[in-house]
């Protein structure tokens, strides 16, 4: 039997879990993503590696900050950015954070 696949990558739907609760647990994006906590934490450090994502320390959690100006990392040559992306992927009560 196939693989089950998603319209979106791993990293997208772990962008999109970061934009809905910049506070979230590794552990919690992976169980919502559906992938191990070691794939969740590489992921994200591939986010903060590739700027897309800020990473901050606040006491013994991380709390993470979407970069909504930054272009999308794609090949298909699209000009758009991270922000407008994940506002047509959010529905109306969801806000990508602004930067501050």
């Amino acid at each position: 039997m196939a693989e089950e696949w998603s319209f979106l990558t791993k990293h997208a739907s772990v962008l999109l879990c970061i934009a809905k609760d910049p506070g979230a647990r590794l552990r919690d994006i992976a169980a919502t993503v559906g992938i191990t906590e070691r794939t969740a934490h590489g992921i994200v450090a591939d986010l903060v590696e590739g700027g897309s994502v800020v990473k901050e320390r606040q006491g013994r959690r991380n709390r993470y900050q979407i970069q909504p100006d930054l272009p999308l990392h794609t090949p298909v040559g699209w000009e758009r950015t991270i922000g407008e992306v994940l506002g047509v992927l959010m529905d109306g009560t969801d806000r990508v954070p602004a930067r501050r």
